[in-house]
């Protein structure tokens, strides 16, 4: 997990850069990986980014990140696509992947059923996200539509379908 100050610092550096080239900045992340670490970069744009995209973000990327030298130690810096199970990070992407499949991961166990047995992990069709809520129709033996608080969300990506 980066740090708080760290990860605001390489937002400010990286989005700039991935708007100048027209992507979305899906994700960033720095930590261990072995022996060193890894910055990670995933970066979208409609019709999926290219390898032209990757290397283009990296380099202007790398050379920012070589004059305002935020980051202390030796690392690894990989610029990719967020790929078919793409994370879901903020309200638009919640709204801007309405009807598709989805997993959705909260901190705390929501939604009882009628024994009073809640749970972490709900699957099902996103139907967006409004007021602070992102709804679900599940797909599992429960069914029905779920509500789970956008502040109890410890992850969300796309389900693939095969």
């Amino acid at each position: 997990m980066i740090k708080v100050d760290l990860q605001e610092t390489l937002q400010q550096l990286v989005q700039p850069i991935v708007d100048d080239f027209g992507l979305e900045l899906v994700e960033l992340e720095f930590k261990p990986e072995g022996r060193s670490m890894a910055l990670r970069i995933f970066i979208d744009k409609p019709g999926g980014v290219s390898l032209d995209d990757c290397v283009a973000v990296s380099r202007e990327v790398g050379a920012i990140l070589e004059v305002e030298d935020p980051i202390r130690c030796a690392y690894r810096l990989e610029v990719s696509s967020p790929g078919l199970d793409r994370p879901l990070k903020k309200v638009s992407d919640f709204e801007k992947f309405s009807g598709k499949l989805v997993k959705i991961k909260t901190n705390e166990s929501l939604d009882p059923d009628q024994r009073g047995h809640a749970r972490k992990t709900f699957t099902g069709t996103l139907l967006g996200c409004s007021d602070g809520l992102v709804r679900v129709e599940q797909t599992d033996k429960r069914g029905g539509v779920v509500a789970i608080p956008l502040a109890e969300i410890a992850k969300a990506n796309l389900e693939i379908v095969f």
